[in-house]
């Protein structure tokens, strides 16, 4: 490599190093002093693991943790069905209002999150008034915020994350591919499973880790919509900052951190497997179902009848 090219290619690594270690050193930190034996302040007394052990005995933070992985895992779910059909029909669809449909979508991403708790609030706060109402409760048998409130929060702003990482991925995807397939005989059903899913996989993965992480880490919306059994861990440190920052929390933190990361590697790993599987099978000419091939237009049943 000359000269003048090695100057901008060091330039650009040193760059992209100094970005990662902005990113990366926090969480480093927080690693590190999970493992220190003082208590508070932020200096280094010595290595132990008891943070890790007292986890057990720490009800509140177990409750939250716990409380956020539910949350998390119940809203990624249907946020994903839900963007993924709002991707389909927005992509794939003309209909009156799609326009309208289009700008609706990106509300969740662009508005601030105090807005979008304050108005959910409300909204829960009318609802629940109206069937307490309809349905004779007092105020103390009253429904009120829990737990499905958080979950129907997360996933209103969930889905149009998921529903913009979805959209990417079909705008790759030829609509060709998916007429070449109907007009082999597939139907729509049979079309979406063996082609577009398929085709539109990492984007529907990526935006299922995004809605995952969303849910798991969000403090300003879930702070509005909680009610009693419902606290998240993002709350329950929140509480603790008014007292002092438990050890116990970078412990959890940093066992969370671990979990998502090995999930995302695994994701990656499926992910690049399924991908050099199906390269394979092509290569090959096999259908990545293990069924047999789709016929070659020429030789269709539909062109043995116009024959026949």
């Amino acid at each position: 490599m000359s000269a003048t090219r090695r100057g901008p290619a060091a330039a650009i690594g040193a760059t992209a190093g100094l970005v990662y270690l902005f990113f990366y050193l926090p969480v480093f930190v927080l690693v590190l002093f999970s493992f220190n034996e003082a208590r508070t302040g932020g200096r280094w007394t010595g290595f132990t693991t008891e943070w890790y052990a007292r986890l057990a005995d720490n009800d509140q933070i177990k409750s939250a943790t716990l409380n956020s992985i539910l949350i998390a895992v119940t809203a990624t779910a249907i946020a994903v069905v839900l963007g993924t059909m709002l991707s389909l029909a927005l992509d794939r669809h003309v209909f009156r209002g799609r326009r309208a449909a289009e700008q609706v979508v990106y509300l969740p991403v662009i508005a601030p999150e105090i807005v979008t708790g304050v108005a959910l609030l409300a909204f829960f706060s009318l609802v629940l008034g109206r069937l307490n109402d309809l349905l004779g409760r007092s105020a103390a048998d009253a429904l009120r915020l829990g737990r499905p409130t958080v979950v129907i929060a997360h996933v209103a702003f969930c889905t149009a994350f998921v529903a913009l990482v979805v959209r990417s991925s079909l705008r790759n995807l030829d609509p060709a591919v998916e007429e070449a397939a109907q007009d082999l005989g597939a139907n729509p059903w049979t079309t979406f499973w063996r082609v577009t899913l398929p085709s539109i996989a990492p984007g529907v993965l990526g935006g299922a880790l995004l809605s995952f992480t969303l849910s798991l880490d969000n403090f300003v919306i879930t702070f509005f919509v909680a009610g009693p059994g419902a606290t998240t861990l993002p709350i329950e440190v929140f509480g603790q900052l008014r007292r002092t920052i438990s050890p116990e929390v970078n412990a959890i933190s940093t066992l969370i951190f671990a979990a998502s990361t090995l999930l995302l590697v695994g994701a990656l790993a499926i992910q690049a497997g399924a991908s050099k599987r199906r390269l394979r099978q092509f290569r090959q000419g096999d259908s990545p179902s293990g069924e047999a091939p789709l016929p070659d237009p020429q030789h269709s049943p539909q062109h043995t009848w116009e024959e026949t």
